[in-house]
């Protein structure tokens, strides 16, 4: 029997090649970006699972009161350490310090590479399970020591023998390898780290951390709880052991004003649940997961209802056979088997084309989403779930027709009545229709205003000039002692403007600091300031926009207690003319945590430093501290291509010991649009599928209603019907269907977007003409896929479809 349905099958199939080139196509197409959509959800929610503890390792963050507001943060301060380990320690089976991740220079000979890492403490290599090449989890006893991946190790040693040899890191310090360790996977939160160092060695190094300051946020620390142990439990154990420890502090009072309260944040929430607003989870990248999950599932189901519409097309010509069938002597069960034979046999043949397009497609994929995925053709998982996908998409595929087909009455479908059309007969094809033409209209809107959402922060004023300003990290003590002399050579060279150092790059803040005050100040604990070093050329080199006062000057030593501030710093601070105002302010920055006062010498225009999504945080700017970047604006009548070997040259010759590596102040910015283009990419991916996808659906719709109306046809062209009347009136069910779905469609990704948007401070307005532009769009689509099935009909020689009359 099942041999008889397979030859049916087949011959079906092969009887109506186009028929089944485009049902066969449009499924694969959409079981292919199930698959996709699947992998990339997949790849999300395995995200940290390399880890051997994923379930019990977790991250120290706190909850701190700033202008009213509780703000979360993964930096804690150095004594915290100290303070787990003498009094919590039942809670935690390590307890580990780390710098976070951060770029480095490692040397080795003349080979010289910029990679990341961190300074972690010796059991930290355990607690990640670090899957050890060369060397143990206990590595990094050695104080001197460090541990390298792979690739890294590759990188700098070749073919040879890196245990034991001496590295390099940032010039001055020099450490021996001690272990080598395989490479994270791209889905692992320490993907970019390819060194760790010895955090006692770090600590010994760097005077700030020993100075066990509280208000001092610039480590991270990791644990992992004990078996006994839930996070919450641990959770509720450490709250208040910060508030605790500095309560009675006299210096630590504007910390103690923040109420800090300590949690741990476990390493299953780190990328998902990584976005926190007033101290709750907000929404982050999970948000993404839903809605691929979402798209995914609406493709597929779109595919679905093709094959169902596809199928129906063909009923005039599948009635007869059944109708004979049936007067013969066959059981609708039967018949049932036979087109769910039918259904299965096309999803196999799908499947295997689907399984063909995800091969040929998932390197593109994965650059267009930034992963690393691949087929998991070993996983006996991935088969056992590609079973069951192939069995629902076929019993959900062929439920329709072999239900609806079957149903014919034999004496009627013999008569020449083949299918008696009721009132409400085409209503289920045309809810699918509609149903289609929903989905693909909404995400096309909200295609749109993703792309919009990105335009709209990419024109946003940022207070600065981009082009033409070139970054350099000082990565080690050469730049220090020659800082002045680089600048002066750079200069020489004529192809530069002008040369300015800061604390942080110009497109990112790298501190914040509380504990300012000044006169007339309401709020208890006014919220975090971005706090900024600067040299005073910095303001030419980034072109800050004076709104009053002036800039720092070189000539005047007052200038060292001077600030200058931005203007949402202006609003916060309340003065009427700021200029000349003093601000106290008391932090680590102070020798003894001395408060001082300092004088407001100008207001500039607001710099988007960081996110360009987000307000802009009230910043100070100030001549004191230790620059970390050399901020180069290059000469406007000089092309980049001609001033870089110059700058090049400049840096070889006084800083020999590190490669010359820089980064352009507009590429970095624009790195920040990143997450939303790709999702913009991808919706525009899944969205442009599904209109093609939805046209396959609707061209069937028209070939099912074209040869329904085909005697009806030739007796309006007998009686003088026009071409163009007829395809008006064939095209005009359809544009009904799909106004019909644009109106559904409006409000659900109106309601969708309004929810995304909400978590962008400075977002655009979603405008009327994104809704209509889609729906007038959908119209035409829809014409030109219903003109060739509506014009093809019309054309038809009434003779030929009458003749049997």
């Amino acid at each position: 029997m099942l041999r008889n349905y397979l030859k049916i099958a087949r011959r079906n199939l092969l009887k109506s090649k186009g028929y089944s080139v485009i049902n066969i196509g449009g499924l694969a197409i959409g079981m292919a970006v199930s698959m996709l959509a699947g992998l990339w959800i997949y790849d999300e929610l395995s995200f940290n699972k390399n880890h051997k503890n994923y379930d019990r390792i977790g991250m120290i963050v706190v909850d701190q009161v700033f202008g009213g507001e509780l703000q979360t943060s993964k930096s804690v301060p150095y004594p915290f350490i100290q303070e787990l380990k003498t009094n919590y320690s039942e809670s935690f089976k390590h307890i580990v310090p780390s710098t976070h991740t951060s770029e480095s220079i490692l040397t080795v000979g003349e080979k010289k590479l910029n990679r990341k890492g961190q300074f972690i403490a010796p059991e930290g290599p355990e607690m990640l399970s670090l899957e050890m090449l060369r060397g143990s989890w206990a590595s990094l006893q050695d104080q001197q020591s460090i541990m390298l991946s792979a690739s890294a190790a590759k990188a700098l040693f070749g073919k040879s023998d890196p245990m034991n040899q001496v590295v390099t890191v940032n010039s001055d310090l020099h450490l021996k390898v001690s272990g080598i360790y395989a490479d994270f996977p791209k889905n692992s939160q320490f993907y970019d780290v390819q060194f760790f160092g010895s955090w006692d060695y770090f600590v010994a190094r760097n005077q700030y951390m020993r100075e066990k300051q509280w208000d001092n946020h610039a480590l991270t620390i990791f644990v992992e709880v004990k078996p006994d142990i839930d996070f919450a439990k641990a959770s509720s154990a450490i709250k208040d052991s910060e508030l605790n420890a500095i309560r009675h502090l006299d210096n630590m009072k504007n910390e103690a004003a923040t109420n800090p309260q300590m949690w741990v944040h476990p390493m299953s929430d780190w990328h998902l649940y990584s976005n926190f607003k007033n101290g709750q989870v907000d929404s982050g990248p999970v948000q993404y997961v839903w809605l691929v999950g979402v798209i995914g599932f609406f493709v597929l189901l779109l595919a679905c209802i093709n094959f169902m519409n596809l199928s129906t097309a063909r009923s005039e010509k599948r009635a007869k056979e059944v109708g004979i069938r049936k007067a013969i002597g066959s059981l609708r069960l039967q018949l049932i088997g036979q087109f769910f034979t039918e259904s299965f046999l096309v999803v196999l043949l799908a499947f295997a084309i689907a399984m063909l397009l995800l091969d040929l497609s998932l390197p593109w994929f994965n650059d267009l989403s930034a992963k690393q995925m691949s087929v998991p053709a070993t996983n006996l998982y991935f088969w056992l779930t590609s079973i069951a996908f192939i069995l629902i998409t076929g019993i959900l595929s062929g439920s329709y027709p072999a239900l609806y087909l079957t149903s014919f009455q034999p004496v009627k479908v013999l008569k020449g009545s083949i299918i008696q059309v009721g009132r409400f007969a085409s209503l289920p094809r045309k809810v699918l229709v509609v149903m289609q033409f929903t989905v693909s209209i909404a995400l096309v809107i909200c295609t749109i205003i993703i792309y919009s959402q990105v335009n709209f922060a990419k024109n946003r004023p940022v207070g600065y000039s981009r082009d033409g300003l070139l970054m350099v990290e000082m990565k080690s003590d050469d730049f220090y002692k020659k800082s002045e002399l680089i600048s002066a050579e750079l200069k020489r060279t004529g192809v530069v403007e002008n040369v300015a150092l800061s604390q942080s790059p110009v497109t990112d803040v790298w501190s914040q600091n509380g504990g300012f005050s000044w006169k007339g100040m309401t709020m208890e604990n006014p919220p975090g300031f971005s706090t900024l070093t600067v040299s005073p050329e910095y303001a030419d080199v980034v072109n800050w926009k004076f709104l009053a006062g002036r800039n720092f000057s070189s000539n005047l030593a007052s200038d060292s207690a001077g600030f200058v501030i931005n203007e949402t710093a202006a609003k916060l601070l309340g003065f009427k003319q700021p200029v000349g105002e003093t601000v106290s302010w008391q932090s680590h920055w102070m020798t003894n945590d001395i408060k001082k006062n300092f004088r407001i010498l100008g207001v500039v225009k607001d710099m988007v430093m960081e996110s360009p999504f987000q307000k802009v945080a009230p910043s100070v700017f100030f001549l004191f501290g230790e620059p970390n970047w050399i901020n180069i604006r290059l000469n406007d009548q000089v092309k980049a291509s001609a001033a870089l070997p110059e700058i090049e040259a400049v840096f070889r010759k006084l800083t020999p010991t590190v490669p010359f590596e820089y980064k352009f102040a507009d590429q970095e910015y624009d790195a920040k649009f990143r997450s939303e283009e790709r999702m913009g990419k991808l919706a525009g991916f899944f969205a442009s599928l599904a209109i093609f996808i939805s046209c396959l659906g609707l061209f069937g719709l028209a070939s099912f209603v074209a040869e329904q109306r085909t005697k009806e046809i030739g007796i309006r062209k007998v009686l003088g019907a026009s071409v163009r009347n007829l395809w008006q009136m064939l095209s005009q069910d359809f544009v009904q269907l799909v106004i019909i779905a644009a109106v559904i469609a409006t409000p659900i990704a109106w309601y969708a977007m309004q929810e995304w948007l909400v978590k962008y401070a400075y977002r655009t307005e979603v405008s009327w003409w994104i809704f209509a532009g889609t729906g007038v769009g959908a119209l035409l689509i829809t014409l030109l896929t219903v003109s060739y099935q509506a014009i093809r009909a019309a054309l038809l020689d009434p003779v030929k479809t009458l003749k049997s009359e």
